[in-house]
């Protein structure tokens, strides 16, 4: 992974690749952030002028490369937009500067060193730039036979991000820069450790596989882990897990990880959908719908990196992670349209699409989550188109039986730059979920499709436990061109919303 350090050095004396600095839309054109004085100096006071010309705005992401001038250490300086300045005595937004340093880090893949000379006005400014730098500078070449040095083949810089992030004005002898850019890079490594399972094919990652990445980080965080193998899910009648996992090869598991603390008072449950491939099942997927399909597990790659996070940061919080692991796959003994599913917790199901399959694994999670009575349970998944049609692909819902709970976790996403909106829970949709011969239907009305999967995940929650459903559909695969500090691929989508949540619980403040 990328190095990142605090650095005492100026943006004129840092030996580097590239000097990163900052320039932002003013009210007369292009202006320099904070940061890089010294770099405006070495070009007589004209930086912004230079990079008018070059045909810069200042707008955010953009990335303008140009020669250092005398005087700097660095052969390149390179300047990326924050967007509009903001007012005078005002701050950079966190996220604008987040943004800006995975930008700068993107296009500096290949380079040894870069110092970058942002605005950090105190500690959580600097953590920003240092999330942004890590998130940014990410590279999948697990499967690349040239990639990153993997092939006899490879050239020398194929595939590799960015070695080093120095930030500087970072004051590294400050115990909260310090300790800042500590919660960045352990935050930005479990983040990145949840795109490399997100973007891992389906032939390399199936449920076993999945719950052995999970006993591997156990053993190596001294975090307690459980897995439940078909046998014990057949034992403890996990119907929704056998049921969606019984048309595979690949059998089903369920796996409770947990980071205790001996000084914690609180308890959360944290419940990822983990469907390592999804074809629909007997309902299958029509064509151009399957080959993005590996990202599905999403969900349970978020939960399995907030643990880690929790445990790397040794937060006063006990926080226990459920991953609902199975493959989804039509044969002979697949589910059919038409069965009942007993699940958990002994409610009956109708299955009327094995396409809408993450809920049911996600019940039987849910329910045996709710029996530990935890002070509030989140779920995370990519759990229904319908999402994306209502908020598109940046955003993520948020749904919760406790309407103080989901303000909280919107408040808490927006403050760590996850894009999420509120969403509510129709009673009346309920309705449509009535079955004729078992006690719910894994379906209801079409229109409200998120909504309606909401409603059913509501009914295997335990009775007074806070609960809110993430549906990260949108957000969780990005299948266009890398922006900001978001690559192709597996984003990670919820990993520092869940964080922040554990943070807040820690600190006494659940919401």
């Amino acid at each position: 992974m990328t190095a990142l350090t605090l650095s005492t050095s100026s943006a004129a004396t840092v030996r580097a690749d590239a000097v990163v600095v900052g320039v932002a839309k003013g009210a007369k054109g292009v202006v320099v952030a904070p940061g890089a004085e010294a770099v405006d100096k070495a070009f007589g006071g004209k930086l912004a002028g230079v990079l008018e010309t070059l045909g810069a705005s200042g707008a955010e992401g953009e990335v303008t490369k140009l020669p250092a001038a005398d005087g700097l250490k660095t052969p390149v300086v390179l300047a990326v937009g924050l967007g509009d300045a903001p007012a005078k005595g005002d701050d950079y937004d966190h996220e604008a500067l987040r943004r800006a340093a995975g930008s700068a880090a993107r296009a500096l893949a290949g380079s040894k060193k870069a110092g970058f000379a942002l605005p950090v006005e105190d500690a959580e400014a600097a953590a920003a730039v240092g999330e942004g730098a890590l998130l940014g500078a990410y590279a999948f070449t697990a499967f690349r036979s040239n990639g990153a040095g993997n092939g006899k083949n490879g050239k020398k810089n194929d595939g590799k991000p960015l070695a080093e992030v120095a930030i500087l004005g970072g004051k590294p002898r400050d115990k909260e820069f310090k300790a800042a850019t500590e919660r960045a890079q352990a935050l930005a490594a479990e983040i990145n450790r949840a795109r490399d399972l997100i973007n891992t094919p389906s032939n390399a990652l199936d449920p076993k596989s999945f719950a052995a990445e999970a006993q591997a980080a156990a053993k190596e965080f001294g975090l307690k882990v459980e897995v439940l193998d078909e046998k014990a899910l057949k034992k403890g009648g996990y119907g929704g897990l056998l049921g969606v996992g019984q048309g595979s090869e690949a059998p089903p598991r369920l796996v409770r990880i947990a980071h205790t603390h001996p000084k914690a008072n609180k308890t959360l449950a944290l419940v990822g959908k983990g469907i390592t491939y999804d074809s629909g099942g007997i309902s299958l997927k029509p064509a151009g719908h399957n080959e993005t399909m590996k990202c599905d597990m999403s969900g349970a790659a978020a939960v399995f990196a907030a643990v880690v996070t929790a445990a790397r940061l040794g937060l006063p919080v006990n926080v226990t992670g459920w991953l609902a692991l199975a493959e989804n796959m039509p044969s002979g003994s697949a589910t059919r349209p038409g069965d009942v599913l007993t699940m958990y917790s002994g409610k009956t199901v109708e299955v009327l699409n094995t396409d809408a399959e993450g809920r049911l694994v996600l019940a039987d999670a849910l329910a045996r989550a709710s029996e530990e009575e935890p002070d509030a349970i989140v779920d995370v998944a990519t759990l229904t188109g319908a999402m994306v049609l209502a908020l598109g692909h940046r955003h993520f819902g948020i749904m919760a039986n406790d309407e103080a709970f989901r303000t909280s976790i919107h408040e808490i996403a927006e403050e760590v730059g996850e894009q999420s909106w509120p969403m509510p829970m129709p009673e009346h949709l309920r309705k449509g979920m009535d079955s004729p011969v078992a006690d719910i239907a894994n379906m209801g009305e079409r229109m409200g499709g998120g909504l309606v999967a909401g409603l059913f995940l509501k009914e295997f929650i335990g009775e007074g436990i806070p609960w809110a459903h993430l549906d990260i559909a949108g957000p969780a695969f990005h299948e266009g061109s890398p922006w900001g500090y978001t690559p192709k691929g597996g984003t990670g989508s919820a990993v520092r919303t869940l964080v922040r949540l554990a943070e807040r619980t820690a600190a006494g403040d659940l919401g």
